[in-house]
């Protein structure tokens, strides 16, 4: 963990010259009159050029998905339809950070898709005319495309990219946490549309018997009126007459009885239907809304771990957060299962600094799921993190430990942040004397 965050402080807009980062810890930094404005003559960044922790930002907001995948296929040359939206960006950041044809193709992709915004970053000369054309960008919106121009304009020092980055970061965690009360809300058409069919279903089947029902009467009476023609006399002269005209009024209260039922049941069913499709189109919209929140759930999780990694890497582990093992657990096997494999080295380096040894297995992705059960009993204890690990991987670690007789821990997350606190806690219980062994 870092001993001082380093923060970078916001930029005048009234001066040409910009504020460098200071440190939480009250360090001196360099003073804003040493930032030169670049020459004009200078090339624009190459993408591969960047910082390595500015990359999972760039094209995570930069490009979408889609793009990001078709991009990526055409450099290496084949299809990736087997693979994540996950794996498609690390593949990205790999051709970048090797500057292959793919990081040749992505930086060619994102000059086409915000050629505009680049010609009008252009025009800008000095950083702080950089800045101003980005707090411009962030009110109106507008932040892919003047996070791209920005990143690569000569004029622009790291101070500023430092900057946009922050207020990217910043911005996507905002979006987050305002999606999340919309997909709450998702569920409500769904549940009306569960309510609806069966009704629809009767309204129309209760109109089929009515059109049954009707037609057969209707054949009834023209079979009556056929055989025996209405007489328009004032008063039948015979007692058979006078029965029939009482059946034939009878008949013809009937018929308007079920003309008017027939007529009520059409606009019931005519009802449900047109309230039936609004469902369904808002059920559509809402699934699409839902695709897309899961989308940009997806990049902010992949952003938020290369960030992760990249300041793990950077400035390593504070060693005097870490509670040592007692002396009569040095040396234990502690077993991760599932996770993401940039981050198991990471760990491993933090569990040998523990004078203990980590043992990994995916889950079951390329690992078969019968090498668990001897890993589990080669192992103290088990950790998995409950988002990044399959129902049926979870349920078969919990069975196998409860059968060894083994501790099993479940992590919050897949990040480190969460893998340390498991640690701690698993420290904590040997140190207070609990032996989670």
């Amino acid at each position: 963990m870092m001993s001082a965050q380093i923060r970078p402080t916001r930029y005048r807009t009234d001066a040409t010259d910009v504020a460098l980062p200071r440190s939480d810890m009250g360090q001196s930094s360099t003073p804003a009159s040493t930032v030169q404005p670049a020459s004009p003559r200078r090339q624009r960044k190459k993408l591969w050029e960047l910082s390595p922790h500015l990359l999972g930002s760039v094209l995570g907001a930069c490009l979408s998905p889609a793009a990001r995948r078709k991009v990526v296929a055409k450099g290496r040359g084949c299809n990736l339809k087997d693979l994540s939206d996950r794996a498609v960006f690390e593949e990205a950041v790999r051709g970048v950070t090797r500057h292959d044809n793919v990081g040749k193709l992505l930086h060619k992709a994102l000059d086409r898709r915000y050629e505009m915004t680049i010609q009008r970053f252009c025009k800008a000369k000095s950083a702080g005319e950089v800045f101003a054309l980005w707090e411009e960008a962030l009110c109106r919106s507008h932040v892919p495309g003047a996070y791209w121009a920005l990143l690569t304009h000569p004029a622009a020092p790291e101070a500023l990219r430092e900057v946009a980055c922050s207020d990217v970061h910043m911005l996507s965690r905002l979006i987050g946490v305002a999606r999340h009360p919309d997909l709450q809300r998702l569920t409500v058409p769904e549940a009306d549309h569960a309510k609806l069919t069966p009704t629809v279903e009767k309204q129309q089947e209760q109109l089929r018997d009515a059109l049954v029902t009707r037609d057969a009467t209707s054949r009834r009476l023209n079979m009556l009126l056929a055989r025996e023609p209405v007489q328009e006399c004032s008063a039948p002269a015979s007692l058979r007459e006078r029965e029939q005209a009482d059946e034939m009024v009878a008949l013809r209260t009937l018929v308007a009885d079920l003309h008017k039922r027939l007529a009520t049941a059409e606009w019931r069913c005519a009802q449900v239907e047109q309230r039936y499709e609004t469902v369904q189109t808002a059920l559509s919209e809402a699934n699409i809304a839902l695709d897309n929140a899961h989308q940009e759930a997806q990049l902010l999780r992949d952003e938020l771990a290369a960030v992760e990694v990249q300041l793990w890497t950077t400035h390593g582990i504070d060693e005097e957060e870490m509670h040592p093992l007692p002396a009569h657990l040095k040396g234990i096997r502690l077993l991760y299962v599932g996770g993401w494999p940039g981050y198991i080295q990471s760990m491993r380096a933090i569990v040998e600094g523990m004078q203990a040894e980590l043992l990994h297995h995916d889950g079951g992705q390329e690992e078969r799921k019968g090498l668990l059960a001897g890993l589990v009993r080669r192992a103290d204890a088990v950790f998995f993190p409950v988002d990044c690990i399959s129902h049926d991987a979870a349920t078969v670690v919990k069975r196998l430990c409860k059968q060894a007789g083994k501790p099993y821990l479940p992590l919050r997350s897949v990040s480190l942040t969460s893998f340390m606190a498991g640690l701690r806690q698993f420290t904590r219980l040997a140190l207070e004397g609990a032996s989670p062994l």
